[in-house]
């Protein structure tokens, strides 16, 4: 038996190739969208990859299911009560895959979502006993799924279910069992998911906190409290990956000419800047976007950039290219035009508008200092955390507005009065700033180190007892 983990820095995701080596044949199971990895894997080790499997529907990123598919003519298998658009073989509770002396037992382990399964995993040649579960988002490395990305009404159902997958069927499992989770550090599908990306059933029983909680009342209860942000843009990414992605295909770069690109721009695309922080604050084209083409792209996308919208990318490098176009096609942007040829001194060239600065990064002694200005002229401090973190500390007077529902509150602010943004760390308050600053709010700040960075810098913070966000003034 061959296993292969693959894994996606940012969206913590993980993906898997299994197979027989023997027989030459292979599965992938819940494969990301730079399916090209997973072909040149199974041909370097004399595979033919015959099926896709998906543990559950993604939430937080878009499949290579049907991509997959059409390049190498395997099957698909999900879950019957996904109620999958695109084709597919349906996985019922106790089916058994064979790929050679490899043997998949799919369980049904509905909790995350109602459709997820567990896959175990067995070396015939060694034993029909299962070597290892592939848990999706059903188990991960020190923490489980959240039940909640189905949607809020239906969390407290979903979480009875996962107490019954884990306590009745996966834990009843032999503490030998090596578990792959479908996520790891970095994924918002679970609440603080160990950066080891593999471990023991035993350890995990022992060790994570949420196994732990054995009550299932109790458990419930756990599981549906103190939740970080949902995945932006993770309802258009759940249907996507219902009814099936549209194939990505190859990716090339694609090069506009000025011409071709104002032609895009007059029928609606947006322009993309991807370049280093320091390049865009020196020079870039006014109303741009930016997401710097890194680990966290993805992740910042969901909560940024409109969706369905033809975009067309700024850079200064075309190896970049093929990245920031896996980034952003991995969360469901998969209508990249092309990138403008010659970028910046193209665009200077031909004597078109550029601006200068950014959002700019403030140091929370500096702004307490500002908070403090009795003339009007305080920022006003905007807090894009979570309700529950909110209710925990935060800055005093600041507001609350989640990341997630920021772009459809924008009206609640004033564009002409400076904002600081603050999350927990820095790192959500900076897709929240550029959010702003992308929609022409005249001054706005990114608190560094967050609340975390305020306390440190022996800043006071303030509790909200009742634990509700204060209301925009």
């Amino acid at each position: 038996m061959y296993v292969e983990q693959f894994f996606v820095d940012g969206l913590g995701c993980a993906s898997y190739l299994v197979g027989c080596e023997a027989k030459g044949i292979a599965a992938v199971v819940d494969p990301d969208r730079d399916v090209a990895r997973y072909i040149d894997a199974a041909e370097r080790r004399g595979m033919q990859i015959t099926h896709i499997i998906e543990t559950h529907l993604h939430a937080d990123h878009v499949s290579g299911n049907t991509d997959l598919a059409a390049r190498t003519g395997a099957h698909i298998y999900i879950h019957e009560a996904a109620n999958a658009g695109f084709p597919h073989q349906p996985l019922r509770d106790g089916d058994v895959l064979e790929l050679g002396a490899v043997r998949i037992l799919a369980r049904a382990t509905p909790g995350h979502t109602p459709e997820s399964v567990t896959l175990l995993v067995s070396d015939t040649t060694r034993s029909a006993e299962p070597w290892l579960a592939l848990t999706g988002d059903l188990l991960f490395v020190g923490d489980v799924g959240r039940p909640d990305l189905v949607g809020l009404d239906a969390a407290r159902s979903l979480a009875g279910h996962l107490h019954e997958s884990l306590f009745d069927k996966v834990l009843k499992l032999d503490d030998s069992v090596m578990v792959y989770p479908g996520h790891g550090a970095g994924s918002l599908c679970g609440r603080a998911i160990g950066s080891v990306r593999s471990t023991t059933l035993g350890f995990e029983r022992r060790f994570n906190p949420a196994l732990q909680v054995a009550g299932r009342d109790e458990f419930v209860d756990y599981m549906t409290t103190n939740l970080p942000e949902q995945p932006g843009n993770h309802q258009r990414i759940k249907a996507m990956n219902r009814r099936g992605p549209e194939p990505l295909g190859a990716i090339e770069p694609k090069p506009l000419s000025i011409h071709d690109a104002i032609h895009y721009f007059r029928q609606g695309a947006g322009l993309l800047d991807v370049r280093p922080k320091a390049a865009y604050v020196a020079e870039h084209v006014p109303g741009s976007v930016h997401l710097e083409a890194d680990a966290q792209m993805s992740n910042r996308a969901g909560f940024i950039l409109p969706a369905g919208q033809p975009l067309i990318l700024m850079l200064d490098d075309e190896r970049v290219y093929r990245d920031a176009v896996l980034a952003l096609a991995r969360v469901g942007y998969d209508k990249v035009v092309g990138y403008l040829e010659g970028g910046m001194e193209t665009w200077r060239a031909n004597r078109l508008p550029v601006t200068s600065g950014d959002i700019e990064d403030i140091a929370p002694a500096k702004l307490a200092v500002m908070l403090q200005d009795a003339t009007g002229e305080a920022p006003f401090l905007l807090d894009v955390r979570e309700p529950w973190e909110f209710a925990q500390a935060r800055v005093p007077g600041a507001v609350n507005i989640p990341l997630g529902q920021l772009g459809a509150r924008l009206n609640e602010l004033n564009p002409e009065r400076p904002v600081a943004v603050i999350c927990a760390h820095g790192n959500r308050s900076q897709s929240g700033a550029a959010l702003l600053g992308q929609k022409g709010f005249k001054k706005v700040y990114n608190v560094l180190g967050g609340t975390a960075g305020w306390q440190q810098a022996g800043l006071e913070l303030s509790h909200n007892g009742h634990g509700q966000p204060a209301r925009v003034a």
